[in-house]
C-alpha cells in the first residue's frame, strides 16, 4: 500500500501572503468589524445618553445588539448554502453598514436601538460566516492558524475600540464613530469581489434553523428587558419569572424538535453537556457587568471617554491573557482553573461593588491600580478555564452530533450575554440609576450590580467542583 505523503507544517507566511493574505483580511475584517463595534459603543454610550437621553434603555443597546446576533448567525448557513460565499458576505456587509447608518443618524433613543438591532444582525451572519468560510476558502492543514488570526480579532478591538469611541466622544462629535465604520466595511466588500467565490458546493443537509426556539430565545430576553422599565417591584419579578418560564419552554420542546437548538443533555443539570453550559452562563453574565463600567467611571468619578473605554476593555484584556496562559496546560491544570476560576471571579465583582461607589479612590494612584487589578481579575477568573470548558463540550458531545455542539457553543453564550444584559439593567434601574439619578444613583446601582452579579460564579462553583471530579474518575 502507498503511504500517503505527510504535508509539510503550515507557516504564517502561507496565510498571509499571496491571494491567501487578502482572504484573511476578508475572514478577519468582519470579526474584527463586529468585535470593534461592541467596544466602539460600550464607550461612547454615556457620551449619547447626554445628547439623546434614554439613560433607562442603556442595557438595551447591548441587549437588543446581542439578540440580534443570536438571529444573524443562525441564518448564516442557510444564507451561504443559498447565495454563496461571496453574496452571503456582502449582504451581511450590507445590513451592518445600514445599521450604522441608522446609529449615526439617530435622534432618539428607539431609533438608536433600531440600528443597533440591524447591525447586530449584520454583525451576527459576519461573526458566523468568518469561521464558516475557512474551512471553504484554505486548505486544511492552514485552518488552526486561520482560526487563531480571526479569533484574535477580539484582542484587537480591545485595542482599537475604546480609542475610536474616546475619540470622537471626547470631540464631541459621537456620530463619526458610527460613520467610521462604513469606508471599512466599503473596503471589506471590495475585497470580498476580489477574492472570495461566487458559488462553492454546501451541504447543508436539508437542514433549517430552528426559527421557533430562535424565537422563543429572543421572548424570553425581551420579557426581561421590558421588566426593567417598570417602577414595580413586582412588575420586575414578573418579568424574570416570564421570562425563565420561556426559556423553560424550550428546555422542553427542544428535545423533542426535529432540528435541534442544543445537542442532547443540555438541558440537564445531571448530564456533563448541561453542568458545562450552565457553568460557561454564569461566568458570561459575571463579565457582562461591563457595559456599566464606562458611565459609572465618567458619572462618579469624572473620567473622560477615551480613559472609561480603556479601563472597561481591562476585563476583556483578563479574559486573553487567562485563556492564552492555561491554553496548554494538561487535563490535570485545567482541573485546577476550572476550579479556581469561579472564585476568582467573584472575589473581584465583591471587590467592584467596594470601589466603584467609593468616592475617595479616584484621587490614589494605588486605589485607581486596585480598580484595575479587579477588572482584570474578572476577565482572567473566566479566562483560565474558558479552553477547558469549551474542550469538554465536544468531548461531551454524542456521536453524530459534534457539529451541533461546536455551533451551539456560540448560541449558549450570546444568549448568555443577551439575559445578562437585560438582568444587569433590571438591577441597575432598581437601585436608581434612573431615579434619582446623578451621581447618588449610579453610586447605589454600582453597588447593587457588582454585589448580585458576584451570586453568578458563587453559582457555578459547585458545577466546576463536580465536572473536574467526574472528568478525573474518567479512564
Amino acid at each position: 500500500m502507498t503511504a500517503i505523503p505527510e504535508q509539510p507544517p503550515a507557516r504564517w507566511s502561507e496565510l498571509l501572503s499571496g491571494g491567501n493574505a487578502l482572504r484573511s483580511i476578508a475572514l478577519a475584517g468582519g470579526v474584527a468589524l463586529h468585535a470593534v463595534n461592541v467596544y466602539i459603543v460600550t464607550t461612547l454610550l454615556p457620551t449619547v445618553i447626554d445628547e439623546i437621553g434614554g439613560l433607562a434603555f442603556y442595557a438595551w443597546n447591548t441587549t437588543l445588539f446581542v439578540v440580534a446576533s443570536i438571529i444573524g448567525s443562525t441564518l448564516s448557513t442557510r444564507l451561504l448554502a443559498r447565495g454563496g460565499p461571496r453574496v452571503a458576505y456582502l449582504l451581511a456587509l450590507l445590513v451592518f453598514t445600514l445599521g450604522s447608518a441608522v446609529c449615526a443618524m439617530a435622534t432618539s433613543m428607539p431609533l438608536l436601538l433600531v440600528g443597533r438591532s440591524v447591525q447586530g444582525l449584520g454583525g451576527g451572519i459576519l461573526f458566523a460566516l468568518s469561521y464558516a468560510l475557512i474551512h471553504l476558502v484554505f486548505e486544511s492543514r492552514l485552518w488552526p492558524r486561520a482560526m487563531a488570526l480571526v479569533s484574535a480579532m477580539w484582542g484587537v478591538a480591545t485595542l482599537c475600540g475604546p480609542a475610536v469611541g474616546g475619540v470622537f466622544a471626547e470631540g464631541g462629535h459621537w456620530r463619526w464613530a458610527f460613520w467610521s465604520l462604513l469606508p471599512v466595511a466599503a473596503a471589506l466588500a471590495l475585497i470580498v469581489c476580489l477574492r472570495l467565490p461566487a458559488r462553492q458546493a454546501l451541504d447543508d443537509n436539508g437542514a433549517r434553523p430552528a426559527y421557533g426556539l430562535i424565537a422563543c430565545l429572543v421572548a424570553s430576553v425581551l420579557a426581561i428587558c421590558a421588566a426593567s422599565l417598570a417602577d414595580s417591584l413586582w412588575v420586575n419579578l414578573g418579568g424574570i419569572v416570564a421570562g425563565l418560564a420561556i426559556a423553560a419552554l424550550i428546555a422542553r420542546l427542544d428535545p423533542r424538535a426535529r432540528h435541534h437548538l442544543l445537542p442532547t443533555g443540555a438541558y440537564s443539570l445531571r448530564q456533563p453537556m448541561g453542568a458545562l453550559f450552565a457553568m460557561m452562563c454564569l461566568l458570561v453574565a459575571a463579565i457582562t457587568t461591563e457595559i456599566y463600567v464606562p458611565y459609572f467611571l465618567q458619572r462618579i468619578h469624572g473620567f473622560g471617554p477615551l480613559a472609561a473605554g480603556y479601563l472597561t476593555a481591562v476585563m476583556a484584556a483578563g479574559w486573553t491573557v487567562g485563556a492564552l496562559a492555561s491554553a496548554g496546560r494538561d487535563r490535570n491544570g485545567g482541573a485546577w482553573q476550572i476550579r479556581c476560576g469561579p472564585l476568582l471571579v467573584a472575589l473581584a465583582l465583591l471587590a467592584l461593588a467596594l470601589l466603584t461607589p467609593a468616592l475617595a479612590w479616584v484621587a490614589s494612584t494605588p486605589g485607581l491600580a486596585l480598580f484595575a487589578l479587579a477588572l482584570a481579575g474578572v476577565g482572567l477568573g473566566i479566562g483560565l478555564g474558558w479552553p477547558h470548558l469549551l474542550t469538554r463540550v465536544l468531548q461531551a458531545a454524542r456521536p453524530g452530533e459534534e457539529n451541533l455542539a461546536s455551533a451551539s457553543i456560540t448560541t449558549v453564550q450570546l444568549y448568555a450575554t443577551a439575559l445578562a444584559a437585560a438582568l444587569a439593567g433590571l438591577v441597575a434601574n432598581s437601585a436608581g440609576l434612573v431615579e434619582p439619578g446623578g451621581v447618588e444613583g449610579a453610586r447605589s446601582a454600582a453597588l447593587w450590580l457588582f454585589a448580585v452579579f458576584a451570586c453568578a460564579p458563587l453559582l457555578a462553583l459547585p458545577l466546576a467542583l463536580r465536572l473536574t471530579s467526574e472528568r478525573k474518575e474518567c479512564p
